[in-house]
């Protein structure tokens, strides 16, 4: 296990002077069934503020398409618009699809999450998507037969639903909780908590040591999320693999926190969306 150390690599994402918005690339968040589009629209946020040239929210409920009229620059969608998920997804020609925030877990999710998985491209898989692979053996069979790499962001909760044991199991032993988590779905995986940890198949496992409690606030999550799809975006084109882009994103994210709480915001009351502005200012510095 070494210290995370990802920080130059925001080098990569300079931008040329005659850049334009497709070299940024473009996110698909899927999620926002009902009651539950403030989680995506976060994601949504953290994927502008960390740099996607194009950011698109498909929501799951149409009634959610308009709840974010302050922010015009995300393109938001209903998934009634489509009648097939993976023809969807060819329409937006996204660079980085991530699925979860708000999902659900009901068939119109696990539909969604199929496409997804069967899409081929970077993948960021989180909070509910993590809940319908630990309860479907065959979306889990189709994330371990992906060609293209894949990210899930579990917290100790979705990890011992994933491995089918206790938050008391996770927690004794985290490093070997990421091992298992690994080796359990051949993907990258960022096991969240105090010193998140990072693993993937064939890549040395990584420790952060930035964060605080502050951060312990739902959304938190969701904006990970964002910001770990904008990098990777980013990264198509800026060579950045969607392993260091995982790395990146989660530095980034916790040390944005930390400042701020430096700053006197926090860490009572620190908010997911504070946390996503700051992570602008931490890749720019």
């Amino acid at each position: 296990m070494i210290t995370l150390n990802a920080l130059p690599l925001t080098h990569r994402l300079l931008r040329r002077s005659d850049a334009h918005k497709g070299d940024s690339g473009k996110v698909l968040l899927i999620g926002g069934a009902p009651t539950m589009a403030g989680a995506l629209v976060l994601a949504g946020r953290a994927s502008l503020y960390s740099g996607a040239g194009y950011t698109v929210l498909l929501m799951l409920e149409a009634a959610s398409a308009h709840v974010v009229p302050e922010q015009p620059e995300l393109m938001v969608h209903a998934a009634t618009r489509y009648s097939d998920p993976a023809q969807a997804i060819a329409v937006i020609a996204p660079d980085v699809i991530a699925i979860g925030p708000g999902l659900g877990l009901d068939s119109l999710a696990q539909s969604w999450l199929q496409a997804a998985l069967a899409w081929d491209g970077p993948l960021v898989i989180d909070a509910d998507a993590l809940a319908l692979l630990a309860t479907h053996t065959r979306l889990l069979e189709a994330l371990r037969k992906r060609p293209q790499a894949s990210t899930l962001t579990p917290h100790p909760g979705e990890a011992a639903r994933l491995l089918g044991c206790s938050n008391h199991d996770i927690q004794a032993d985290r490093t070997a909780a990421l091992q298992a988590l690994v080796a359990h779905t051949q993907s990258i995986v960022v096991l969240k908590g105090q010193h998140s940890l990072l693993g993937a198949p064939g890549q040395i496992p990584q420790q952060c040591k930035d964060g605080n409690p502050g951060m312990a606030v739902g959304g938190m999550g969701d904006v990970l999320t964002g910001c770990l799809a904008a990098l990777a975006a980013q990264g198509v084109r800026h060579h950045l693999s969607l392993w260091e882009a995982s790395c990146l994103a989660v530095q980034a994210h916790a040390l944005a926190a930390d400042r701020l709480v430096a700053q006197g915001v926090g860490p009572v009351g620190l908010t997911p969306m504070e946390v996503a502005h700051e992570i602008r200012r931490v890749i720019n510095a």
